[in-house]
């Protein structure tokens, strides 16, 4: 996974850019401050913006989880070995699980660091929570819908991608971040949603193959009845 060094740099990049008040940031300000005077009405962008509360991405990915809790169930989705044979996912779901309880953990960390002013006032801007908490509960929600079998997956991850721009939109057009702490998010999601996908993938080889089934056939001699009256 050579290309997970691109959103590393990225991240450190914006940070480093942050810190250093580089010319990179004031640019980003003043991106910032012309997308913001060109915005939709208040309740276009607000919704977009509420993509990234906990209360709308985490349900999302509450039910991708459901989803591949009943193809375990009913269709026996490959790499979802439980333990006992329950066919319970924990593998998948608690790689999911760990990215997305990592999003608070990083974010409060550099926000703390760096201590960026927002947009309409106040600090401790960069990263934004809203649109990590976005991207890795979409991402991740996908995460599981693919190992679930569900069909076209393509087009589930471009919604995604399509949900987390939005949402990153929304943020900015509504003064609630920079684009910068946006895309540095973004970077920071990439990250958590690659980590989650390799260990669902280790998680996945590792697993016991399913039993085959054994055809019914002829009782062999130390199987069959004995004669009557022998």
């Amino acid at each position: 996974m050579w290309w997970a060094a691109l959103p590393l740099l990225g991240c450190a990049l914006a940070v480093w850019q942050v810190l250093g008040d580089g010319p990179l940031r004031r640019a980003d300000e003043r991106l910032g401050d012309a997308l913001r005077a060109a915005a939709p009405p208040a309740w276009c962008a607000e919704p977009l913006a509420d993509l990234g509360n906990a209360a709308v991405a985490l349900p999302v990915l509450l039910a991708a989880l459901l989803y591949a809790l009943a193809a375990a169930r009913f269709r026996r989705a490959p790499g979802f070995a439980g333990a006992g044979g329950t066919g319970i996912p924990l593998g998948p779901a608690l790689c999911c699980a760990v990215a997305m309880a990592l999003v608070p953990a990083v974010v409060s960390a550099l926000k703390a660091w760096t201590d960026r002013p927002g947009p309409l006032g106040g600090t401790g801007y960069f990263p934004s929570g809203h649109a990590a908490t976005a991207a890795v509960a979409f991402g991740c929600a996908v995460l599981l819908l693919q190992v679930a079998g569900a069909r076209a997956a393509r087009a589930w991850w471009t919604a995604a991608a399509l949900l987390t721009a939005l949402n990153g939109l929304g943020l900015v057009w509504r003064g609630y971040h920079w684009p910068l702490d946006v895309l540095a998010s973004w970077c920071l999601s990439a990250l958590l949603v690659a980590a989650a996908a390799w260990g669902i993938t280790a998680f996945r080889r590792s697993a016991p193959p399913p039993r085959a089934s054994r055809a019914p056939g002829r009782p062999g001699r130390s199987e069959s009845p004995g004669r009557p009256g022998g």
